[in-house]
């Protein structure tokens, strides 16, 4: 694999960085909102956001055997919570968008544990991590670049 450019316009840079963090700011739950980017990137291949979302996650104390289950979450039962099986639902269904759209039940789900704001901030956090998974996997941004 080729590396490719390393340049990320400085504003377009800024504004990804202020879209992520006030999205986890109105999520209000560190780990939950690592557990979300950690699994987007997942399902994205995203090797820098991996390696710098799992250092992150466990500053912020999500376990190791979340981190070691999160790719198969659904079969993990007694590992994740109800309000974490649903954001992680609703992230899955974000970022793949099988059907072209959202399924009305992986969102209801979703609603009924977080409140309208940290809802709409989830959803913010999911697409603001897709964007940032696409960036650093077009350009083949290698991990091990970040230091928490």
């Amino acid at each position: 694999m080729t590396a490719r450019t390393q340049v990320l316009d400085r504003a377009v840079g800024t504004a990804m960085s202020a879209v992520s963090a006030a999205a986890k700011r109105g999520l209000g739950d560190p780990a939950l909102a690592e557990l979300v980017v950690i699994r987007a990137s997942q399902l994205n291949h995203c090797a820098f956001c991996l390696d710098m979302h799992l250092a992150v996650a466990r500053k912020h104390g999500v376990s190791e055997q979340q981190l070691d289950l999160l790719a198969a979450w659904e079969e993990a039962e007694g590992v994740f919570d109800e309000r974490e099986r649903a954001a992680l639902a609703l992230t899955e269904a974000v970022t793949v968008l099988t059907d072209g759209f959202v399924p009305d039940e992986v969102y209801e789900r979703a609603a009924k544990h977080l409140d309208e704001p940290r809802l709409a901030h989830l959803i913010a956090l999911v697409v603001a991590i897709n964007n940032w998974n696409r960036v650093m996997v077009t350009r083949r941004v290698a991990p091990g670049g970040y230091t928490p």
